[in-house]
């Protein structure tokens, strides 16, 4: 048996923008608006758009394979091609085994039938046969966490509720090929780890798992090799850190290419103690070096730091001026070199460093660098949420056959009083 899971050989795959006219009383109409127009009436090539160009790569047996890139750049369009819900325009492909699709959660439910009728359902369209499904009913619903609803009909449901029963069902197809197309966000962070631990099982039985997210720490965490793909192409294979890495690079070189302002943030780099780096334990130190370029003269500047999260809620924020540095004024061709140095108090999480150069005098932003950098925090303790208080059971008692009042706790393992007395903002501080 090959240990090739899946191969795809240039692969296109084309679209058409625009109407089209299935009759002619629609037809002429759009010709006459075209002809006062001066518009051509052939415009066939102006309206195809490649969805997918040239695509070759395979995957191997029982490996976790990424596909990251920006929104508009195929990554779903390769996976519906993948599961045969689209066929290519040109090219070929090969899939060894079952495959199992977890692209739509729960798109093939009937909302007035109730969750375990659609649990057969549903099954029914990923491949299962009744007798499978019996099986696995009982594993299927406790996975989704849906015991009590489970024959409460689906137009009652949330839309996490729904997603999470159309993973359990899509999950325990035990396909030989698994694609996941960013359905990783649905329920509360034990279910989403509950789904990972799910397939990671299904990986060390041997099965396929290919994975599109833009969630880049998951991506990072989960898969051994990865593609970035961009406008259709296929940019670059390999490691999912070089991978990563080439995509950051690109987003900065994209940037920079198309700055014309007075003055603009030309560079944000994340680093360690070793050098730039993007994965982070929490609570550890991190320095971010802001490079700024002035093309024309400009003063009363300063430098903002801030950091969202996942969901883009700023949680902290900070400027130069504020921590008692005073404004900057830069001459045509100067360039401002300046480092923030900050303690990392986060949670397990992704998390998105942005900078923005700001004139407090009139409330205006000169540039503004949104996600510069993507950084990836992990924490020894098991927290979750934006914020990591670094905590410590320190007592645990049972009063057996009688109700008493606990006595004072005194916590221990204080990690030391705050130190900053520098201006900052938002829910936390990072130092």
């Amino acid at each position: 048996m090959s240990d090739v899971a899946l191969r795809m050989e240039h692969v296109y795959k084309r679209f058409r923008k625009g109407e089209t006219f299935n009759s002619l009383r629609d037809l002429i109409p759009a010709l006459t608006g075209r002809m006062f127009r001066q518009q051509e009436l052939s415009e066939t090539d102006k309206r195809e758009f490649w969805a997918l160009q040239d695509i070759s790569f395979e995957v191997k047996r029982g490996e976790a394979f990424g596909i990251i890139g920006p929104n508009g750049a195929g990554k779903s369009t390769m996976l519906k091609v993948l599961s045969r819900v689209m066929k290519p325009t040109r090219g070929s492909l090969h899939v060894n085994g079952r495959v199992s699709a977890l692209i739509e959660l729960g798109a093939g439910f009937h909302q007035d039938l109730t969750g375990r009728e659609n649990t057969y359902l549903y099954g029914s369209i990923l491949g299962m046969t009744k007798r499978e499904i019996a099986v696995k009913f009982d594993e299927i619903v406790e996975f989704s966490g849906l015991t009590e609803f489970i024959d409460t009909p689906v137009k009652h449901y949330s839309s996490g509720m729904n997603a999470r029963l159309g993973f359990a069902v899509g999950a325990h197809v035990n396909p030989d090929v698994l694609l996941v197309d960013e359905v990783l966000s649905v329920g509360d962070t034990l279910f989403q780890r509950r789904c990972m631990d799910h397939m990671r099982k299904i990986i060390q039985n041997g099965a396929t798992v290919l994975f599109v997210s833009h969630n880049l720490k998951t991506v990072a965490d989960f898969c051994s090799h990865a593609l970035l793909l961009d406008h259709g192409h296929v940019v670059t294979v390999g490691s999912t850190p070089k991978v990563i890495t080439h995509y950051m690079t690109h987003l900065r070189q994209d940037r920079a290419a198309n700055q014309s302002r007075p003055v603009v943030i030309s560079k944000v780099t994340v680093r360690d103690a070793a050098g730039p780096c993007h994965r982070f334990r929490s609570g550890h130190k991190a320095w971010i070096d802001v490079e700024v370029s002035a093309r024309e003269p400009c003063s009363k500047l300063a430098v903002v730091l801030y950091f969202r999260d996942e969901n883009h809620y700023v949680l902290f924020s900070t400027t130069t001026e504020r921590l008692g540095y005073g404004t900057i004024s830069l001459n045509s061709g100067d360039i401002l070199r300046c480092t923030f140095e900050i303690e990392l108090n986060l949670g397990h999480g992704v998390f998105y460093p942005a900078v923005n150069l700001y004139r407090h005098d009139i409330e205006q932003a000169e540039d503004v660098w949104e996600a510069a950098e993507t950084i990836y925090v992990w924490a020894q303790e098991d927290v979750s949420g934006p914020v990591n208080f670094f905590p410590k059971v320190i007592r645990q008692e049972v009063c057996r056959g009688r109700l008493r009042e606990a006595d004072d706790c005194t916590a221990h393992g204080h990690r030391g009083q705050d130190r900053s007395t520098a201006t900052t903002s938002g829910p936390l501080r990072l130092n």
